[in-house]
């Protein structure tokens, strides 16, 4: 079993940057692959990054390309997303997520563990 919690997240003005983490606890991290997802108000959740189980390989949603960058510590158990150009549709609640294989995935129907969230509000 994996236990999940997001920190970090915050009240920032466009432009602004973010460093989101992601505390994982209950076994180790080296053979999960992780990925953040968000879910803005009366949206649907939605893929934002992932990261392989050796952070060799990282996907990324079209929006986040060159602003976001996800990477992790499998030694400390922690995800981060790094996100720099904060603008105001970024704003929702960021779910740090983890899946049983090595291989990182999109679809969030394919990950096991979630995190309860963190919000990122960015105002204009």
């Amino acid at each position: 079993q994996v236990q999940l919690v997001e920190s970090g997240g915050g009240l920032v003005q466009a432009g602004a940057s973010l460093r989101l983490s992601c505390a994982a606890s209950g076994r180790t991290l080296s053979s999960l692959a992780m990925g953040w997802f968000r879910q803005a108000p009366g949206k649907e959740r939605e893929f934002v990054a992932a990261i392989s189980w050796s952070g060799g390989s990282t996907y990324y949603t079209d929006s986040a390309k060159g602003r976001f960058t996800i990477s992790r510590d499998n030694v400390k158990k922690m995800l981060y997303l790094q996100m720099n150009s904060l603008k105001p549709e970024d704003t929702a609640a960021y779910y740090c997520a983890a899946r049983r294989v090595v291989v990182a995935s999109t679809r969030q129907v394919e990950y096991d563990y979630w995190g309860q969230g963190t919000q990122v509000t960015v105002f204009s």
